[in-house]
């Protein structure tokens, strides 16, 4: 009896270590730690493994693999920065050092060439060699060679991708293009309003306080230069023209006692002395009277009036129309109030404010073209002025057109619209062009949808030059690539549906 329970026990042992043993055969096919699967001998004895459906997240936020020991996660940081790849190392669950692993990253978008990232050691992580550029939708390789062994692992991160077949763009009327090169006739359409023309426009002051007397214009009268506007009664001109008074009344008294003693003097009837008086005298009495007038003159007034010492008349330097006037009779009015305003009106500026990114395409002496926008009117002007600063709310600057107005169309205030146009000889053949029409907004950014086989992808561009109908792709889209045109905003609502998100 005891030689059968020694027999079957022995067995039992058996036949659990011949199960333990397939147990660790079957275990070392596989990732050590289940973060990734499907592993398979690579040609060069490293290994290669494929990421699991949901991917595990590292503790720096990016997707975690790891494979015989080796842990590797890789992040897209984009705090403060261009959009890069960085990769973290763990070997047994401990920091591996950078510097002791090389990697390569492999990306492969829709429509493009495959694209290769090296990487770098940066403090306690490996950086790769370029920008990540939107949108972060790829299928990447990751190689990883430690300490003579390369690891490989494979993963896909899908988003701004919105599937529609042939049938769903007929029925929505959307029609595909082909980015390509084509002719840009420069425009920048920027709003603005038209202003008084400054160079061509005085504010006028009486100089002197007084009471208003009579107004002779009224806001919107035209007027001729040296045309009497408004009169005033000003006790202090009357002291202007009382001391000219007095100062010509010296002067000629002077003048006679000067040429009285010259002739006694040269008739040796009297004395040197009192002739040198004299005509020192008449000096002073000269250089009295030369200060009295050009008081009067600096004020706008003559030496005397028929009507009164106290008459001031404000005149208009120029020919052009009363655009303000803030005066009435029996107003008391300060010497330095502005009390009317006149205009050359032939000619109005009109104000642009220019955003810093449209900045370096406007250059003085472009032409434009300026259109109305509460009635039908165009009219043609030249870019006389671009604003050195920029402001520090508004990031933009301000730049200025002069526009003929022979007719007096465009008044101050009024709203318009401007289409600038580049110089003559800057306008020329695009690399790159799409319809304008194909242009979208996603993020805050123009987008153009790529057509890649089923799929729509919405790619950011960098945009140039436009026309009003094609629209310079300088960076984002390819010459040949097919994109969305007519109808193109039906695809963006699409992407909106999608589950495909911004996510990294």
């Amino acid at each position: 009896m005891n030689k059968k329970n020694t027999l079957a026990i022995a067995a039992v042992l058996a036949a659990g270590l011949v199960l333990g043993a397939a147990i660790l055969r079957g275990n070392g096919t596989h990732a050590e730690d289940g973060h990734a699967h499907g592993s398979a001998q690579a040609n060069d004895g490293g290994s290669r493994a494929e990421a699991p459906a949901t991917p595990t997240k590292g503790p720096h936020g990016g997707r975690l693999f790891s494979q015989d020991g080796l842990g590797l996660e890789l992040t897209i940081f984009e705090a403060g920065v261009a959009p890069e790849f960085r990769v973290y190392l763990t070997r047994d669950g401990k920091p591996l050092a950078p510097a002791l692993a090389e990697v390569a990253v492999t990306l492969q978008r829709l429509g493009r060439e495959p694209e290769l990232l090296r990487f770098n050691a940066e403090q306690d992580y490996l950086k790769g060699s370029a920008t990540v550029e939107e949108p972060h939708s790829f299928a990447a390789t990751i190689t990883a060679t430690v300490a003579g062994k390369r690891h490989e692992f494979r993963f896909e991160q899908v988003e701004d991708r919105a599937p529609m077949s042939d049938e769903q763009l007929r029925h929505n009327g959307i029609t595909l293009d082909t980015a390509g090169p084509a002719r840009i006739v420069s425009t920048l359409e920027l709003l603005g309003e038209v202003k008084l023309n400054q160079d061509r426009a005085v504010v006028l002051t009486p100089r002197l306080a007084g009471v208003v007397e009579a107004v002779r214009v009224n806001a919107g009268d035209r007027v001729a230069r040296g045309q009497v506007l408004a009169v005033l009664s000003s006790p202090a001109l009357a002291d202007q023209r009382a001391e000219l008074l007095a100062a010509q009344r010296r002067l000629a008294l002077a003048r006679t006692t000067y040429e009285r003693e010259k002739k006694l003097w040269e008739d040796k009837i009297s004395a040197e002395q009192d002739y040198l008086a004299a005509r020192q005298a008449m000096h002073e009495a000269e250089i009295a009277t030369d200060s009295a007038r050009q008081k009067l003159a600096a004020l706008g007034a003559t030496a005397g009036d028929a009507q009164g010492l106290t008459r001031y008349e404000i005149r208009s330097p120029i020919a052009g129309v009363v655009v303000d006037r803030k005066l009435s009779v029996g107003e008391a009015v300060k010497e330095d109030a502005a009390v009317m305003q006149v205009a050359d009106l032939s000619s109005v500026w009109v104000e642009l404010v220019v955003p810093t990114p449209q900045l370096p395409q406007l250059s003085e002496g472009m032409a434009a073209q300026v259109r109305a926008t509460a009635f039908d009117a165009r009219g043609d002007a030249r870019l006389t002025y671009i604003g050195a600063v920029v402001g520090e709310q508004s990031r933009s600057a301000t730049a200025r057109l002069v526009l003929p107005n022979p007719r007096g169309l465009w008044r101050p205030g009024l709203p318009v619209t401007v289409a600038l146009k580049a110089r003559d000889g800057t306008d020329g053949q695009a690399a790159v062009t799409v319809s304008a029409d194909a242009v979208q907004t996603l993020r805050d950014g123009p987008v153009v949808f790529g057509r890649y086989g089923q799929q729509f992808e919405a790619r950011p561009v960098q945009l140039g030059r436009s026309d009003g109908r094609r629209v310079e792709v300088l960076h984002g889209l390819n010459a040949g690539e097919r994109y969305a045109a007519k109808n193109s905003f039906l695809v963006k609502a699409e992407l909106g549906k999608s589950e495909a998100s911004h996510d990294h």
